[in-house]
């Protein structure tokens, strides 16, 4: 039997297809990677010059869960930046609990939402009360951390980088609703992300779907905009997310891992992306950005690189507070006055034995500029809830070296063209 012979124009054909179809595999497979091979070894080489701060990071990477991501910055002659990303152990499939660093892509959503709302006279300094309409809900009707008792979106942001404020977190997710979070997030990119509850208060994920009515009021008291309580339908994917040997739930020790799978999830390089997204938008795609005005990048820049020792409303000079609480990448747990020329626009986590930070460095005095975010597991008991995790015996001082590790090679990395970092130049509150 004679068979038919494949046209040149049909065998063509399923040549694309197949092209196609594996550069979609490829993608998707990378997507998961994170790009993480063996070919980008310069974050280990910099660690193993310092074996008496990283020779246990290395040989532990695993069971510490640690994730490293490290961005050079170039610029042309017109400070145009280009960037080359470099990983260490960093990957998408290994969960890491956010904590508080969820609170970073909040903020940028809660401007976007103002914006979006396109309200005349309702801005981040509009008074912000919130209601409450369902089991779990509680009311904020003032803030007497403000200069006149108003609570409002630009003092909970400012709160969320100074001092990684939990309420103020708490408000924003109620404003945005769970639904709305998500769904923007993944529009940007981020579709691996799940923002599924309110931070330091137990609730349902019933009462976790169901965000508070809030009405917004200019100065005089008039009311600009009542938004009612709203109920998520947001379908999250099924996750098989567990951490430790196992956990306190009270007084009662379970001994088996902890689920994590109904909890906050941000895999570290949307974290770093999502920063770049706000840092340099005009490197990323339209449709990645968040929506916001030369005034609302002004005002992130300005508090996520503030110390709480020079903000004014509210007043942190208090031991508790010190300048570099919230800048775990080059100062870890170190206390003292900080050298102003150089400014970290960043955020951090910490909760469960994890510590997260994402960064953008800057000084500009040495015109240094990078970004690095980092994750690490400290909790070498393998027990949660118990409060006796390693923050101070291998977190803080991991997180301290590694950002002067970078530093210091940066220092000594040659560029063609100086950057001109006049745009991070902030005026501080004092």
């Amino acid at each position: 039997m004679k068979s038919n012979p494949i046209s040149f124009a049909g065998f063509l054909f399923c040549v694309m297809i197949f092209v196609s179809s594996s550069t979609i595999a490829i993608a998707q497979k990378s997507k998961k990677q994170v790009a993480n091979s063996n070919d980008d070894e310069l974050i280990e080489t910099l660690m193993k010059k310092k074996p008496q701060y990283f020779d246990t990071i290395i040989q532990n990477k695993d069971s510490l869960r640690v994730q490293i991501i490290y961005t050079q910055i170039n610029r042309d002659k017109k400070n145009k930046p280009s960037f080359k990303n470099y990983y260490f152990n960093a990957s998408n499939t290994h969960y890491f609990y956010p904590a508080s660093t969820v609170k970073m892509p909040i903020s940028f959503l809660a401007l976007q939402k103002l914006n979006e709302l396109n309200i005349a006279g309702l801005d981040k300094n509009s008074s912000m009360i919130t209601d409450s309409d369902y089991t779990g809900q509680t009311k904020t009707l003032n803030d007497p951390a403000t200069v006149d008792g108003r609570p409002t979106i630009g003092q909970y942001i400012k709160k969320i980088f100074l001092v990684s404020n939990n309420e103020a977190f708490n408000r924003l997710y109620e404003f945005l609703g769970q639904e709305y979070i998500n769904t923007e997030l993944a529009k940007k990119g981020y579709s691996d992300a799940q923002i599924r509850h309110r931070l330091q208060v137990s609730l349902t994920a019933d009462e976790n779907s169901h965000t508070n009515p809030i009405f917004f009021y200019d100065t005089s008291g008039k009311l600009l905009y009542n938004q009612p309580m709203q109920f998520s339908q947001q379908k999250f994917s099924d996750r098989n997310d567990f951490v430790g040997t196992g956990y306190y739930q009270g007084s009662k020790l379970i001994n088996h891992s902890m689920d994590f799978s109904q909890k906050n999830r941000i895999a570290l390089d949307d974290f770093h992306n999502i920063l770049k997204s706000v840092i340099f938008p005009e490197s990323v795609p339209a449709d990645q950005r968040f929506n916001l005005k030369d005034d609302d990048y002004k005002f992130l820049y300005q508090y996520m690189s503030q110390y709480p020792g020079e903000t004014t409303y509210p007043s942190y000079d208090t031991p508790e507070t010190w300048n570099g609480i919230g800048k775990f990448l080059y100062w870890g747990a170190e206390k003292g006055d900080l050298p102003k020329n150089i400014r970290i626009f960043n955020k951090i986590g910490g909760a469960y034995g994890f510590l997260i930070d994402v960064s953008y460095f800057v000084d500009f005095d040495k015109k240094v500029e990078f970004m690095l975010s980092a994750a690490i597991y400290c909790n070498k008991d393998g027990i949660l809830n118990d409060d006796k995790y390693d923050y101070n015996d291998v977190g803080y001082p991991f997180m301290k070296q590694l950002g002067r590790a970078i530093y210091e090679y940066e220092l000594k990395r040659k560029k063609i063209f100086k950057p001109d970092l006049s745009k991070f130049k902030m005026k501080y509150d004092k």
